[in-house]
């Protein structure tokens, strides 16, 4: 049998190499419409160090991508984090990220002093005399919580972390899809601080209280990751090879590949963003197309910065919520955070969410040097001239979880699915993070199989 793969991100080829683990003998096929492998999975050297311009870590509590690295033969690079203590930054000071909130949404008004003035601090407090919860369908994660806990609970707290995860807004994004332990518990509960507590609860419960580091990396970078896999696919993977068309054929399925001969295939994975993935599937599964049009993407940049050695007190690094006015939405001091990026100071900070993306409008020089200086400035830098720098642009890199997504999602599978030997996987569905896209990519094959 041929298996084809479109797209060759990390759900790709993670795609690829399933299907390899239990079809030894078949044909693995990947194409790539870029120059390279990996997708958002990127890195760079910096500073002599091999250093991430995509996801820089990844959860350690949940298994796919902690098993993918052990089963690549990865397992001695794992490097656990030195710390997670990040801090937000105000525009009336810098606080430590409250212990017990979940995604930012707290589970109590303890502790929640200085991050939120006192009246906000009292609305939080006073949730629990509100009228009982009554949610129909999904909602935004700002809907929600600036009716029950109040805007500063949004702007200050859980804007930063989704900006961080999704460069999304809590105003836009959906509570099912982005926040979905919390919407678990919201229907047998008469508060979102309840919720919280029982979200929070069932989590330990699920991990079993599991000492141990919340995030690990890999010390070749996370962008090692995509060359490995397709090493341990066995698959001919093939760059700058864009697909055009995709069509029913006996026996199989037919793809058009721009500039060269179609291509068969016994069975089809597309592990395209959702615009590409739509255009495809236009008469093959046209019931996934209006969904997966509804999807939209934003825009990032990322630049890693290199400095002389000196000392930084910012923990794992800083969120920067737009309360502040700042150019950058957060920053991650890499020298801090993982032990073998020590000697220079390494740090990597973001810049666009949606809707905003008016700053990626400028050159890579001039956008480089403002980031540069906003983060000198928010490090208090003493040597505040880098060393080295490399901007990279994410242009519709991340997927939006917009009000409505799980519904999406649910039509565009059963869309899909109704036809055979023919699925999707990414992060366009069911998550944006690497132990998501991991996830998706073994559900695919499975129902291939």
């Amino acid at each position: 049998m041929r298996l084809v793969v479109v797209g060759a991100g990390i759900t790709g080829l993670t795609a690829a190499w399933e299907w390899r683990r239990t079809h030894p003998d078949d044909e693995v096929v990947v194409l790539e419409a870029g120059p390279r492998i990996g997708g958002k999975l990127d890195r760079v050297e910096l500073a002599g160090r091999w250093y991430d311009t995509g996801p820089e870590a990844v959860l350690a509590r949940v298994p796919e991508a902690v098993e993918l690295i052990e089963a690549l033969g990865l397992a001695e690079q794992i490097v656990p984090a030195r710390t997670s203590q990040a801090s937000i930054v105000l525009p009336d000071g810098r606080f430590p990220l409250p212990a017990g909130t979940l995604q930012g949404v707290p589970t109590t008004a303890d502790g929640l002093e200085g991050v939120l003035t006192p009246d906000g601090v009292a609305r939080v407090r006073a949730e629990v005399e509100l009228p009982p919860l009554r949610l129909d369908g999904d909602v935004s994660v700002g809907r929600l919580l600036r009716d029950r806990l109040g805007d500063e609970v949004v702007d200050r707290l859980v804007e930063p972390l989704l900006g961080g995860v999704y460069a999304g807004r809590p105003d836009d994004l959906s509570l099912a899809a982005t926040m979905p332990a919390l919407a678990a518990q919201l229907p047998a509960s008469t508060s979102v601080l309840g919720a919280a507590i029982a979200a929070r609860d069932a989590g330990a419960r699920s991990r079993g209280d599991v000492d141990g580091p919340v995030f690990v990396t890999v010390r070749d970078g996370i962008g090692s990751l995509p060359a490995a896999l397709a090493a341990a696919a066995r698959a001919d993977v093939r760059l700058g090879t864009a697909v055009t068309a995709l069509r029913r054929v006996a026996g199989g399925f037919e793809l058009d590949v721009e500039g060269g001969a179609a291509l068969t295939a016994d069975v089809v994975v597309l592990a395209t963003p959702a615009a590409p993935t739509a255009r495809l599937l236009t008469d093959l599964a046209p019931g996934a197309v209006e969904p997966l049009q509804g999807i939209p993407y934003a825009s990032m940049a990322v630049v890693a910065m290199a400095f002389p050695e000196q000392p930084v007190a910012a923990g794992s690094g800083l969120l920067v919520p737009p309360v502040t006015g700042r150019l950058v939405k957060g920053v991650t001091v890499s020298s801090s955070k993982w032990p073998h990026l020590g000697g220079a100071l390494r740090v990597r900070s973001s810049v666009g969410r949606f809707g905003d993306d008016a700053a990626l409008g400028r050159d890579d020089a001039d956008l480089t040097d403002a980031v540069v200086a906003d983060v000198a400035g928010l490090l208090t830098l003493d040597r505040p001239e880098p060393l080295e720098t490399h901007l990279v642009r994410w242009v519709d890199g991340l997927p939006q979880y917009l009000v409505g997504h799980p519904q999406r999602v649910t039509a565009i599978r059963a869309a899909v699915g109704a036809v055979p030997g023919l699925a999707v996987a990414g992060a366009a569905y069911g998550g944006v993070g690497v132990p998501a896209c991991i996830r998706d990519a073994r559900r695919a094959v499975a129902a291939l199989r």
